[in-house]
């Protein structure tokens, strides 16, 4: 049986924990293709990539507010 955070586990959830946690591995990603770009545009593309997300759908200006926020928390 996997441990705790062992789970690949793709769900999405209209929620603002979903949505930081599809945020990290989409910044962390962004990395390889936009990680020479200002964080400004760096973000502008991630938050695109994000689009379909159940809480960036229903709360966009919360989804955003919530992306600033984890790179402030994390320093990412």
């Amino acid at each position: 049986m996997p441990q705790f955070g062992e789970l690949n586990d793709t769900r999405q959830f209209n929620n603002a924990d979903s949505f930081a946690m599809a945020f990290d591995e989409a910044w962390k990603r962004s990395v390889n293709v936009d990680g020479d770009q200002d964080v400004t545009t760096r973000l502008a593309s991630v938050m695109s990539s994000l689009e379909g997300h159940p809480f960036m759908e229903s709360s966009s200006d919360l989804a955003r507010q919530v992306a600033e926020f984890r790179l402030r928390l994390l320093n990412l």
